[in-house]
């Protein structure tokens, strides 16, 4: 395994046409692989605006074979003529034996070819009486499957947004060998300051794993602001690169001998009790 990847996260800005987003998504990843990047990461629904009152209208069938999906095309080939991996933000997808809508993401290889599918397995369902509702279970059905997937450098493990804050997708990814945790996300201008830097720093330091987040840009028009703020934590729990709200591209080397230092270090792996409590990953 190469022990070192340069990351790049994506943090576009998203309109209301999901042509002009898969041409600026496109635009960026090709950025970033002339930059170097051999691992991209674009946000949550990179495609469309975000909010329970687009997904019907954004969603696309993501099965395959035929891949019918205009935004599965667009990151096959992002992928392919880019030459990297890459984390497809996620899409609204149309599950059309069952009509059911899901929050999904979709990982791709240097050929194009498609590697993994997860769909958001916990819902964003919050209510802040008189600063911010928002219930995905509305209109959203969750996935029932955790998701990793293989890379030259390691296993990566795969969470949406809200997914964060349960750290049981983490520690299971962690326990099973992946070398980090990876979310497209957008959280919101009430729970990002609050939350978002500090869930992504607790996730690396509880598991001694890299974790990095992708957002949306934020757009001071739209009825959901995302947060921003791109983040890529080590695993002694370090910021090693982040931004501000507007469109940009964050890039992180990413040093796979620092998971076995931090870890000898601080042994943790070797110290847990599973005689005490459960193993979740067991």
């Amino acid at each position: 395994m190469s022990q070192k990847l340069k990351l790049a996260l994506v943090q576009l800005a998203v309109g209301a046409q999901k042509a002009a987003n898969l041409r600026n998504a496109r635009e960026k990843v090709l950025e970033a692989a002339q930059a170097g990047a051999q691992l991209v990461m674009l946000p949550e629904c990179f495609n469309s605006p975000y909010g329970t009152q687009y997904f019907a209208q954004y969603a696309e069938d993501l099965s395959t074979p035929p891949m019918n999906s205009e935004s599965l095309q667009a990151l096959s080939s992002m992928a392919k003529d880019s030459g990297v991996y890459l984390v497809g933000g996620t899409i609204p997808e149309r599950d059309t034996a069952t009509n059911n809508l899901f929050n999904t993401c979709t990982v791709w290889n240097p050929q194009g070819e498609l590697l993994t599918i997860h769909r958001k397995i916990h819902l964003f369902d919050i209510n802040f009486p008189g600063r911010m509702v928002f219930k995905e279970s509305e209109v959203l059905k969750a996935g029932n499957k955790m998701t990793d997937f293989s890379t030259p450098w390691g296993k990566f493990g795969l969470g949406i947004c809200y997914d964060m804050r349960f750290p049981e997708l983490a520690m299971v990814a962690g326990r099973k060998g992946c070398v980090g945790m990876l979310y497209p996300g957008a959280f919101n201008t009430t729970t990002g300051p609050m939350h978002w830097e500090l869930l992504l720093r607790a996730r690396a330091m509880d598991n001694q794993v890299f974790v990095a987040a992708c957002s949306p840009a934020r757009d001071v028009e739209a009825g959901y602001q995302a947060w921003g703020h791109s983040t890529v934590v080590d695993p002694y729990a370090r910021v090693l690169a982040t931004t501000e709200e507007k469109q940009d591209i964050v890039y992180a080397d990413l040093d796979f001998d620092l998971i076995q230092e931090v870890r000898k270090a601080i042994p943790i792996y070797n110290q847990r009790r599973f005689d005490v409590y459960p193993d979740v990953a067991a």
